[in-house]
C-alpha cells in the first residue's frame, strides 16, 4: 500500500500502521484502521445513550441526539489520523531525532526560535492530527477537510500549544492538585493555533488567559471520544495479546469476565479464542454503561470545563480498567517481540528523517525556490513525492519533514529507509 501524503489521506493507510503490535501478519491483530472503526462504533453508541438522556432531561432539543452521535463518530474516526508509524514509539523516535538536532542547533535548526522547538522535540500525534484535519487534507490552507467546528472541538483532547503548556505546568508545579486533564499533553502547533481559536470562540469553550499564554478547557464531547478510545484499546489490547500468545488464556479470561460483569453465559463447545471474543464484546458493552454513568455523575463539571477525570476512571468499572492498564504496562508493552520491533522502528524513522533532511537544507540554501534545487535533490523529491508547497521558513521546513514522516505506514517507512540508506 502506498503511503498517505499530507495532501492525500486515504483512511486505508491506517491499515498498515501500528496500534500496539508492530508489523504483525495475523489478520486478527488490530491495526490503526480497525481500531479507528471500532472506536467510532463505540463512540456513537455511547453518544446515543448520553444524547437520549440529555433529550429526556431537556438539556438538548428532541432529535439532537443523532447530531451529537454524528459529531462524536466523526471525531472518533479521525482521532488517530496524526499518529506516525510504529505507534507511540514512533512519536518518541521523531521527538528524539529533533531533540538531538536541537541540542547543538545548526542550519535550519538554529533558525527556529527556542520557544517553538518543543513542538518538535516532544512531537505529538494529536497536534499533527489537528494540522491534517484543519490545514493539510483536501482544501489545503483553506479549511482542510472543512469539518464542523463541533467535530474539531470534539477531536481536540489537549487545547493548548506546547510552549504554553510547558510554562503553565512549570509555574503551577507547586500547586496541590494534578494538572488539568487537557494539559496532559499539547494538541496544537503554533501554526494551527489561530484555526482552533476561531473554532473555540464559536463553541464558547472556556478560555484560560494565563500569563504564559492562552489555552482552553475541553469541549464536553471530548470526554466521549476519549472514553471510546480508552474502552477499545484497554479491552482489545488484551484480546490481541492473547491472539499473539503474549498472554495466556488463564490471564486474559478472568479479567475480561470481570469487566463483563461476570456473565453467566454457557461456553460449552467454544474455543478459547471464541470465549475471549465473546467476553471482549460483553466487556465493551459493560464499559459503555460504566462511562454513561460517569458522564451523568460528572455532567455539571464536564459542561463548565472543570472535570479533569476520564470517564473510564470515573465509572463503576474503574478498578477493572486499572487492572487492565497495569497488565498491559507490565507484560504487553514490554514483550520481547514488540520491544525488538520498536527498536527497529526507531532506526527506520531516524534513517528516513536523516535521509530527507538534505532536501530541505538544499531548499533553504537556494532561497526556498524548488526550481533551483540540485539534480540529486530533484531526484529525491520525485522519488519520495515530497510536497514542498508553503515551505519558505525553517520552521515550515521542519513541519513539512514531520508531515512526511508521520504520514508513512510502517512498511512504507521501512522501504524508504532502505532506499535512502542504499541497503
Amino acid at each position: 500500500m502506498r503511503r498517505k501524503t499530507a495532501h492525500t489521506f486515504p483512511h486505508s493507510a491506517l491499515a498498515n500502521k501500528t496500534q500496539v503490535q508492530p508489523l504483525y501478519e495475523h489478520d486478527h491483530v488490530h491495526h490503526r484502521l480497525i481500531h479507528s472503526i471500532e472506536v467510532s462504533s463505540v463512540g456513537r453508541s455511547l453518544a446515543m445513550r448520553i444524547g437520549n438522556w440529555l433529550e429526556e432531561t431537556q438539556q438538548i432539543p428532541p432529535g439532537e441526539s443523532n447530531s451529537l452521535a454524528n459529531i462524536v463518530q466523526a471525531a472518533c474516526v479521525a482521532h488517530d489520523i496524526g499518529n506516525p508509524p510504529f505507534g507511540h514509539s514512533g512519536e518518541a523516535a521523531m521527538g528524539d531525532w529533533f531533540a538531538e538536532k536541537f541540542s547543538d542547533p545548526k542550519g535550519l535548526f538554529a533558525e527556529v526560535e527556542e520557544a517553538h522547538r518543543l513542538e518538535f522535540t516532544a512531537f505529538e500525534g494529536n497536534a499533527q492530527g489537528f494540522r491534517i484535519l484543519s490545514r493539510l487534507e483536501m482544501y489545503r490552507n483553506d479549511g482542510g477537510m472543512r469539518l464542523s467546528k463541533a467535530t474539531l472541538g470534539a477531536f481536540m483532547k489537549y487545547p493548548v500549544q506546547a510552549d504554553v503548556r510547558a510554562r503553565v505546568i512549570d509555574e503551577d508545579q507547586n500547586g496541590d492538585g494534578a494538572p488539568y486533564i487537557g494539559l496532559k499533553k499539547f494538541g496544537l502547533f503554533r501554526s494551527e493555533q489561530p484555526l482552533f481559536q476561531e473554532a473555540a470562540a464559536t463553541l464558547k469553550l472556556p478560555e484560560e488567559d494565563h500569563p504564559s499564554g492562552r489555552w482552553w478547557r475541553r469541549h464536553p464531547l471530548v470526554f466521549i471520544v476519549e472514553a471510546a478510545d480508552d474502552i477499545c484499546y484497554n479491552i482489545v489490547d488484551l484480546e490481541d495479546a492473547f491472539t499473539t500468545g503474549e498472554l495466556p488464556f488463564e490471564t486474559v479470561q478472568p479479567l475480561l469476565h470481570k469487566a463483563a460483569n461476570s456473565p453467566n453465559r454457557p461456553v460449552n463447545g467454544l474455543s478459547q479464542a471464541e470465549q475471549i471474543a465473546l467476553l471482549r464484546a460483553l466487556s465493551i458493552g459493560a464499559a459503555i454503561n460504566s462511562c454513561y454513568e460517569a458522564f451523568q455523575a460528572n455532567y455539571a463539571a464536564i459542561m463548565d470545563g472543570s472535570c479533569s477525570t476520564p470517564l473510564i476512571d470515573a465509572g463503576p468499572l474503574a478498578p477493572v480498567f486499572a487492572e487492565m492498564q497495569a497488565l498491559s504496562r507490565d507484560q504487553v508493552f514490554t514483550a520481547r517481540r514488540k520491544t525488538e520491533l520498536e527498536v527497529t522502528g526507531r532506526r527506520v524513522i531516524t534513517n528516513v528523517m536523516s535521509g530527507v533532511l538534505p532536501v530541505f537544507e538544499d531548499l533553504a540554501e537556494r532561497g526556498w525556490d524548488p526550481d533551483k534545487l540540485s539534480g540529486h535533490t530533484r531526484q529525491l523529491v520525485r522519488a519520495l513525492d515530497l510536497d514542498l508547497r508553503d515551505v519558505v521558513t525553517a520552521e515550515q521546513a521542519l513541519h513539512s519533514l514531520a508531515d512526511f514522516t508521520s504520514g508513512m505506514t510502517d512498511r512504507y517507512a521501512m522501504r524508504i529507509a532502505r532506499m535512502l540508506s542504499g541497503i
